[in-house]
């Protein structure tokens, strides 16, 4: 799967919460930060996955567990290299695999790259303030809010006080 987005909207977050939550073990291989290292492993064991996920699980200090592991590969777009591996990743069918990306980059930066079919891509977006306020505990406010503007009365003071505090956080955390 193939999760892509703006900028800071949670891609990485997502994914590596998934992980954590849903397989036995994660590995989760930022490109951004990458070093020349990791980089070099995956150019020079294309063709030998066996010792490329061994030596990536001791880099990284993950056990690997075979249909029970969950390998990352976030901002995939820094190093188009391990996109194109994917097909091949797919097809040996040890672990599953997501990759993450800024839209505007992974569309420029794989234009040579065979891109497996069997990939998946999925939008993800930023919260709107009603998401905010549900993923904040802030459930009710929202539905308070949405009775206000239907009934096209205005708040209480205090909830209006409130429901600006919110605002002002989400829009700090940079809510769209």
């Amino acid at each position: 799967m193939l999760v892509e987005g703006a900028r800071r909207v949670g891609k990485s977050t997502l994914a590596r919460e998934f992980g954590k939550n849903e397989y036995r073990s994660c590995l989760f291989i930022d490109f951004y930060r990458a070093s020349d290292d990791v980089k070099a492993l995956f150019r020079d064991l294309a063709d030998d996955l066996d010792s490329l996920f061994s030596y990536l699980a001791g880099l990284y200090n993950v056990q690997l567990h075979e249909r029970d592991t969950l390998v990352v590969l976030d901002e995939v777009q820094f190093f188009p290299h391990a996109r194109a591996m994917v097909k091949y990743f797919v097809e040996d069918g040890r672990y599953d695999f997501i990759e993450t990306g800024s839209l505007v980059s992974i569309k420029q930066n794989t234009q040579d790259i065979l891109i497996p079919s069997e990939e998946v891509s999925f939008e993800l977006n930023p919260f709107d303030f009603e998401e905010f306020c549900w993923a904040c505990g802030e459930e009710r406010l929202s539905t308070l809010i949405k009775q206000a503007a239907d009934n096209r009365q205005p708040l209480p003071d205090a909830l209006h006080k409130k429901a600006s505090r919110v605002f002002r956080e989400y829009m700090l955390v940079g809510g769209m």
